[in-house]
């Protein structure tokens, strides 16, 4: 880092000499830049320049990089050893810092010395936790501190009270009635001694009535040093031992809990759409079945429902009656065909790359509203940076530790503030939420980090370390004499599905209880099976003898299934059974059915078959439809499927950091190859539009003096020299060179859309 005549003539000077492997980098760590792909390397040193770009780049620093940039930016214009002396910091990671603000194009290395983008120091507001001192730029031929201790020294109390209050508030205070140009004995006020000791100055023509506290005297108050406590060690985060085993089996445990929820989810949306708010959320009454269905907490019921959305593994499409519902996208098909380990690789990828916010589902909103699951609303944009480093700072711990209890997450909170000082005041609740979320999803286990979880964290593939560690699937149950099945261990796809067609899951742990029922064997007798079919499927899938209760049950529900048959009237009831009609019109749940005799094998309804099916069979009745052909319309619906959505086609984390580093690359070719073609045109004159406000950035960077082509409201065009200062909504300040024989601090405006040419006049002009 050089000083004196060493550095760049201007910043797009400074990228011009950079490799091309350095300019990905800077691309990279600012996407913003590469979109579109700049003409040359004036219009990318101009990007770089924009107050938006800025910020988003300042949001990536960490307290103690934002530190040496607060540093540098008072300063003004430095080299590395006077940084070291500023800030509290050991040497080497000031120079490891400067070297990367410089590579994020936020300081280059001009003629004078290391120098911060001027608009740095307008975008770095905030206080101590964020890294930013309050002091302003030093004037442009500072005091020594010793002279400047001697005046603050004999001032009265009432102004140095004043003046320390405005070093503690910013910096910065409103002038009021305070006169200005008047020497220390003529003032009458405090305000007025400060600013007649040049204590406190005018902040510019930029910020009219505002005065400013000059960086040199903030130093000279704070010991000559931009911080006070050293800004180059991130907090600790707090853990304490887990038990190995405890925390693997808790992590895997959690890994296929929610694999298998999930596909219970999506295969009963399949049958069971759930209708979808106007608003395309999902409603509370929506998510308390499903809460019910997956035997979870709401939470984490919204949190399964998010991840398969987010997985692209939930769409939505109309019902029968053009209403929108929620069902399982094309892509659950095939993700269902995959191994438990890369199911669970999808979901959790989804996860770690998602901004929605599941945890805030039955919170009130602003409006007082409860949020909804699958709301488009419910994201927060740092939530993937969120998850992301809470993982990494797991990853940090010693092997073997979590979180300590009680001051763990607290600690992670406050690490993570100091990595990302700017973010949200929301970052308590955000790193709370991807805690809680990765042990709900198994990549943490008791709040350690699971090898694969690791994996997922390093962008590596963390299936085939999680399939090392899941138990091999069973091809069989141990049928019960108590109506259960025991499953030793996770099953096979298929013969997991086939059994939760005709038993409900009733606990899980180390081995999953199913519990037969008449209601779910006329579950599976509705789907087509027959009796015989299930009497076969119970005997080959046990290794235990059937016992007799359960052929019984199937028997008696195989010998109800189907005495009642349904039809569309608005629909009929038929049955050979009188009795069973009888029985169903006298039945006291009855009432609401609208039955009414019309023979003695008969009944006709008021109700809708798709309402008439549901309500006999919570009454106990096991009806079966007709055709109007007099057929029995046994068997298993198709399961209803909705497009995959486009955004989520796309979504894999690998092709996407592929497509993103293909665009940067393109974008630095066309910079290269756009550049040579402009330094090969005369450089009389900058081109309109992009090149106009490139040429004035530069100009500003540099400090320089310009010749600008003006039209003005009358058509008539004009030619000034101006010294450019901001460029800001679409207006160019600048000092007028052309008036300084009469007013030196002359200062104008210039619509930027009026200005055809820039033209740089000779050296750059010293700083004023």
């Amino acid at each position: 880092m050089g000083a004196g005549r060493s550095g760049y003539r201007s910043l797009a000077d400074q990228l011009r000499s950079w490799p091309d492997e350095r300019l990905v980098r800077l691309l990279t760590d600012r996407p913003d830049l590469a979109t579109p792909a700049p003409h040359d390397f004036g219009q990318l040193a101009s990007r770089a320049g924009v107050r938006n770009s800025i910020a988003r780049a300042l949001d990536g620093l960490t307290r103690g990089e934002l530190s040496v940039l607060d540093a540098l930016v008072v300063a003004g214009q430095t080299t590395e050893s006077e940084l070291v002396e500023l800030v509290d910091a050991d040497h080497a990671f000031v120079v490891t810092t400067v070297r990367r603000l410089v590579d994020l194009a936020l300081a280059w290395e001009s003629p004078e010395g290391l120098r911060p983008l001027s608009v740095v120091a307008d975008s770095l507001v905030g206080g101590a936790d964020a890294g930013v001192s309050g002091l302003r730029p030093r004037s442009a031929q500072p005091r020594p501190a010793g002279e400047l201790l001697a005046v603050i020294d004999a001032l009265p109390p009432q102004a140095r009270a004043l003046l320390d209050h405005v070093v503690a508030g910013g910096s910065t205070a409103k002038s009021g009635s305070a006169r200005i140009g008047l020497r220390p004995e003529d003032a009458e006020t405090p305000a007025e001694l400060l600013i007649a000791h040049r204590l406190l100055v005018p902040a510019g023509s930029l910020q009219p009535g505002l005065l400013a506290v000059p960086g040199e005297v903030g130093l000279a108050l704070r010991g000559g040093r931009t911080t006070t406590s050293p800004v180059d060690v991130p907090p600790a985060v707090a853990g304490e031992p887990r038990s190995p085993r405890l925390a693997g089996s808790a992590a895997v445990g959690a890994a296929t809990d929610v694999v298998r929820r999930t596909a219970m989810l999506l295969e009963w949306w399949s049958t069971r759409p759930a209708a979808a708010l106007r608003t395309t959320g999902l409603g509370v009454r929506e998510l308390r079945a499903t809460a019910a269905h997956l035997q979870v907490p709401e939470r984490d019921a919204a949190l399964v429902v998010e991840v398969a959305a987010e997985a692209g593994l939930v769409g939505t499409r109309a019902d029968a009656d053009g209403n929108p519902v929620w069902v399982p996208s094309d892509e659950f098909d095939r993700w269902r065909d995959l191994p438990p380990a890369e199911q669970w690789t999808v979901l959790a990828r989804a996860w770690l790359a998602s901004p929605r916010l599941p945890s805030l589902v039955g919170e009130r909103g602003p409006d007082q509203k409860p949020w909804n699951a699958l709301t488009p609303e419910l994201a927060a944009s740092g939530m993937p940076e969120a998850k992301q480093m809470v993982l990494a700072a797991l990853a940090a711990l010693p092997d073997g530790e979590g979180l300590s209890a009680g001051t763990g997450l607290p600690s992670l909170v406050a690490r993570i503030a100091w990595e990302r000082p700017r973010r949200p005041r929301t970052r308590p609740d955000l790193v709370a939420w991807a805690v809680a979320e990765a042990a709900v999803l198994g990549v943490t286990g008791a709040d350690v980090l699971s090898p694969y979880g690791r994996a997922l964290v390093d962008g590596e593939d963390p299936a085939p370390v999680l399939a090392a560690l899941l138990p091999s699937p069973v091809d069989h149950v141990l049928l019960q004499a108590d109506l259960t099945a025991i499953a030793p261990g996770p099953l096979q796809p298929d013969l997991a599905r086939r059994l939760q067609q005709v038993a409900d899951v009733e606990s899980h742990g180390g081995a999953t209880v199913y519990r037969f029922t008449a209601d779910s064997v006329r579950r599976a007798l509705d789907a087509g099976w027959t009796a015989a079919e299930v009497h076969a499927f119970l005997l080959a899938a046990s290794r235990t003898p059937v016992p007799q209760p359960l052929t019984y049950l199937v028997d008696d529900v195989a010998r109800s299934f189907g005495r009642l048959r349904v039809g569309a009237a608005t629909a009929f009831i038929r049955s050979e059974d009188e009795v069973a009609l009888a029985e169903l019109v006298n039945h006291p749940k009855a009432g609401g059915l609208g039955l009414q005799r019309l023979a003695p094998t008969v009944l006709i309804s008021s109700l809708p078959l798709d309402l008439l099916l549901p309500r006999l069979r919570e009454i106990g009745a096991a009806p079966v439809v007709e055709g109007p052909d007099g057929m029995v319309r046994v068997g298993t619906a198709e399961g209803l499927r909705a497009r995959t959505p486009r955004t989520r086609e796309t979504a894999d984390a690998g092709r996407a950091a592929a497509r993103q580093a293909a665009h940067v690359a393109s974008a630095v070719r066309s910079v290269r190859e756009g550049d040579e073609e402009a330094r090969s045109r005369p450089a009389s004159a900058s081109a309109p539009g992009g090149g106009v406000l490139s040429a004035l950035r530069d100009a500003i960077e540099r400090r320089g003096v310009v010749l600008i082509g003006f039209t003005d409201n009358q058509g008539v065009v004009s030619e000034r020299s101006v010294q450019p200062l901001a460029v800001d909504g679409g207006q160019l300040t600048a000092r007028d060179s052309d008036a300084a024989a009469d007013d030196p601090d002359a200062e104008r405006r210039y619509a930027v859309h009026r200005i055809t040419r820039v033209v740089p006049l000779g050296a750059d002009s010293p700083a004023t």
